[in-house]
C-alpha cells in the first residue's frame, strides 16, 4: 500500500474519531460506552434465542467481504435456528477504518462493527443472558489473532474488568469453534479437496497459486505456519500445478513459490498462474497484494523485466512493494499473470470451504464446554 494511502486513511480515521474532549482518557472513556450502548442495543433487539453463535473475523473495509460476512451470518441462522449469530472484527484498524469509510469511493459501504469483548458483555446483560454462548474463529489458521479469540473468552469468563455477574459467569456454557485449518489431517485434506473441486479445471493445464497471509517468525503461534506448507502437499498430491504461499511467512512469499514453480518445470509454455486469495475474505491483500498493480517505485512508469524484479528482493528474498499479479505477469516470468487470471473470491464465499467452518462449530456445541471459569491460563 502506498504512503500517501496510508496517510490519507490516518487523516480520515482522525476525523471520524477525533478527540471530543482534550483529555484522552475521557475520550477513551466515551468511546467504549457509546460502543458497549450501541451492542447492548442490537443484542436486545435482536434476541430472539436463549444460545448464541459469535463469529470472530479479522475484519476488512471492502464491500466484498461486507457481503461475504452477511453470507455467512445468513448460512448460520439457517444451519443453526436455535441459535441467534452475530459477527465481530478482532481489528480495532479494520473497525476504524470500516467506520470512516475507507472505500467508500469505490462502493464500499460505511459499516460499524465492533470487537468480540463488547459482544460478550452484552451476552451478558441482565436481560439477555445466554445460557450457552459458542464463539467461533473465522481465521484460517490457528496462530496470532486465533490466539486473541481464545483471550477474549478468558477475560470474559475471567470477569476480568469485574463488571459482570461471577454467579452468571459460573454457570453460562462457553465453546469454541477452531480456525479453518485447525487439524493437520482432517481440515487440511478437507479444504484441499474442496479448492480442488473447484478449480481442477484451471488446474489440469495451469497453474493455481493460493495466496495466504501467515505469521512472521516471532508471531508464529503455535508454529501454525506448517498448514500453508501442508496444505501445498495435499493440493499436490491431487495436482502438482497447486501451489501454496504468503505475504508474511518466512521462506513462503511468491519469490519463493516461483521457485517451487521453476523447479518442477513448470514456467515453460507460457502457462498461466492463475491467483486466488487464502484468506476467508477477498479484502485488502487479494485486491492490493495479489490482484494490484504495484510495483517497486523505482520502475514506475518504465519498462522492466521479471529478472528486474527479482533483483530487487530484500534480505528474506521477498520482492517488496510488488502485487503477485505484477510479479508472476512479469516480461521473462514464463508464465501469463493478469486481470483475467485473477480468481477474486474469499473462502467465505466458497460455500463448500465455508462449511468446514460451520463443522467446526456443530463439533464444539457437541462437545464439552471450556472452563476458564477458574483458571486465567488453563493448561
Amino acid at each position: 500500500m502506498k504512503k500517501t494511502k496510508i496517510l490519507a486513511l490516518a487523516l480520515m480515521v482522525g476525523l471520524v474519531f477525533g478527540l471530543s474532549s482534550c483529555n484522552p482518557k475521557e475520550n477513551e472513556e466515551y468511546n467504549y460506552n457509546a460502543y458497549q450502548k450501541a451492542v447492548n442495543e442490537t443484542v436486545n433487539k435482536q434476541k430472539k434465542n436463549n444460545k448464541v453463535i459469535l463469529l470472530v473475523a479479522f475484519g476488512s473495509t471492502w464491500q466484498q467481504a461486507f457481503n461475504a460476512f452477511d453470507a455467512t451470518v445468513d448460512a448460520y441462522k439457517k444451519a443453526f435456528p436455535g441459535y441467534d449469530v452475530f459477527l465481530s472484527f478482532s481489528s480495532a484498524i479494520c473497525i476504524n477504518r470500516a467506520a470512516a469509510g475507507e472505500n467508500a469511493a469505490d462502493g464500499a459501504e460505511i459499516r460499524n462493527y465492533y470487537a468480540p469483548p463488547f459482544w460478550l458483555t452484552a451476552f451478558a446483560q441482565k436481560n439477555v443472558r445466554y445460557s450457552e454462548i459458542v464463539v467461533q474463529s473465522l481465521q484460517v489458521i490457528p496462530g496470532e489473532e486465533y490466539t486473541r479469540v481464545i483471550n477474549y473468552i478468558k477475560d470474559f469468563a475471567n470477569n476480568a474488568n469485574g463488571d459482570l455477574d461471577d454467579d452468571y459467569l459460573s454457570r453460562v456454557v462457553l465453546k469454541l469453534g477452531v480456525p479453518l485449518l485447525q487439524d493437520e489431517d482432517k481440515d487440511v485434506s478437507a479444504v484441499a479437496r474442496a479448492l480442488d473441486n473447484l478449480y481442477k479445471s484451471q488446474a489440469a493445464n495451469d497453474i493455481v497459486a493460493f495466496m495466504g497471509h501467515g505469521n512472521p517468525d516471532s508471531y508464529d503461534t503455535y508454529k501454525a505456519n506448517v498448514r500453508y506448507s501442508q496444505l501445498e502437499e495435499a493440493l499436490q498430491a491431487i495436482n502438482p500445478h497447486y501451489f501454496v504461499g504468503t505475504v508474511d511467512m518466512m521462506e513462503n512469499f511468491k519469490p519463493h513459490v516461483y521457485e517451487r514453480m521453476a523447479e518442477a518445470g513448470l514456467n515453460t509454455g507460457n502457462r498461466k498462474v492463475y491467483l486466488h486469495p487464502l484468506m476467508s475474505i477477498d479484502g485488502d491483500h487479494g485486491h492490493n497484494d495479489m490482484a494490484g498493480d504495484d510495483l517497486p517505485e523505482k520502475f514506475e512508469g518504465k519498462s522492466y523485466t521479471f529478472a528486474d524484479l527479482m533483483a530487487e528482493a530484500n534480505e528474506e528474498g521477498e520482492v517488496e512493494d510488488c502485487s503477485w499479479k505484477v510479479f508472476f505477469g512479469a516480461n521473462g516470468s514464463g508464465f501469463t499473470c493478469n486481470n483475467s487470471t485473477m480468481i477474486e473470491k474469499g473462502l467465505l464465499e466458497l460455500p463448500t470451504v465455508r462449511q468446514i467452518w460451520m463443522n467446526h462449530t456443530q463439533d464444539a456445541i457437541a462437545g464439552e464446554p471450556l472452563d476458564y471459569y477458574h483458571s486465567k491460563n488453563p493448561e
